[in-house]
């Protein structure tokens, strides 16, 4: 399944997964620090989106109160709860 999220308070624009049985296929993200969420987003796939959540969430980024990793898991959270 094709699911898109906006992230809010990071330079990141867009987050497109794919998902599949609950397990991330691909993830591309539009803005935000092109060679860190190119590798996070390779480092992802295959992954079951219930751990992904539990090791992003609540990561900060310098004084921000979130970070790409952070939007990443509520995006999945946001997922789970459509």
């Amino acid at each position: 399944m094709k699911f898109d999220y906006v992230p809010s308070g990071v330079c990141s624009r867009k987050f497109e997964f794919e998902i599949e049985d609950d397990v991330i296929k691909s993830l591309v993200v539009t803005g935000g620090c092109p060679g860190n969420l190119a590798g996070i987003s390779k480092l992802l796939v295959g992954m079951n989106i219930d751990e992904v959540i539990d090791r992003l969430q609540n990561i900060c980024c310098g004084v921000k109160p979130t970070s790409c990793p952070d939007q990443i898991a509520k995006a999945l959270i946001a997922y789970k709860n459509q």
